[in-house]
């Protein structure tokens, strides 16, 4: 009797192995179980407000799955990475929502929408800002957030004494609110953040300007502010991230909805040509 156990437990060990964690997923089947943020608008929250929180309900009902959440911080020691650790790596949910495609830390479905960084400021300003080599930016303080593209772009043009860095994606119950609120205040004149973060709270600022920021640069190798996202499955969980690809492919105009309802702006990247070559 131990022997067998011991082979029977030998077997389901390899199969796991080869399948790389869709056993998991085939052990909580009906039931899309979400790794999620529980205090981060207008991301995700407990009450269930966020526009991931609605994406995932879109999807479980597509799928006939029951939506259980697993509750977890995104803002805290070890930022995103620490968050998918400690949870989807870890065997306690199965998908996040929201993950860039070009990630590797999960298996990501096909993008289901394409955001960009955004300069935002006073439309009474009138400030003529194009792209991140605009003049403008020389003379005005500029709001962003730390450790994303902008930071590296303004570091690149040596415009970061200029800068007010904001650390919003670090810090636990503030809202991306509060750079436009430095916007209204005089502390900053222009802010270069995710539009995803911020376009919620504009429905209802209408004083603001709000410009793409392109994936092109004036000198040197081009630079990559749009951003196609996805929703993401645990690394090699390629049932799972099936799963999620055949609902982003028959769902698609109910989660553009979701989208436009919570202000997330969709851009298409531009195209810049580099000796020739088409840079995305």
């Amino acid at each position: 009797m131990l022997f067998t156990t011991m082979i029977r437990a030998i077997r389901i060990a390899l199969i796991a192995a080869v399948l790389g964690g869709s056993l998991t997923s085939l052990a909580h089947a009906g039931v899309l179980r979400v790794c999620s943020d529980p205090d981060y608008l207008p991301f995700s929250n407990r009450a269930g407000d966020g526009f991931e929180n609605k994406i995932a309900s879109v999807v479980a009902k597509a799928l006939g799955d029951t939506l259980v959440y697993t509750w977890s911080t995104t803002r805290g020691p070890g930022g995103y990475e620490q968050f998918v650790h400690d949870t989807l790596d870890a065997h306690k949910c199965d998908v996040v929502m929201d993950v860039p495609y070009a990630v590797d830390n999960v298996s990501p479905t096909e993008p289901y929408y394409t955001s960009s960084y955004v300069f935002v400021f006073l439309k009474k300003k009138g400030y003529d800002v194009t792209s991140m080599d605009s003049p403008i930016l020389k003379s005005v303080r500029i709001g962003y957030e730390s450790e994303t593209p902008a930071e590296d772009g303004l570091k690149i043009r040596a415009l970061t004494p200029h800068g007010v860095p904001f650390d919003t994606s670090d810090s636990p119950g503030e809202s991306p609110a509060s750079i436009l609120d430095a916007l209204e205040s005089g502390r900053i004149g222009i802010a270069i953040t995710w539009e995803p973060a911020i376009g919620y709270f504009l429905r209802d600022r209408k004083q603001f300007a709000v410009v793409g920021v392109p994936n092109s640069r004036s000198q040197g190798a081009p630079e990559q502010y749009a951003f196609p996202m996805s929703m993401g499955a645990r690394l090699k969980d390629t049932q799972t991230r099936d799963r999620l690809d055949s609902v982003i492919k028959t769902h698609k105009s109910a989660l553009d909805a979701i989208l436009e309802q919570y202000g997330v702006k969709l851009y298409k990247p531009q195209v810049a040509m580099i000796g020739g070559d088409t840079v995305r």
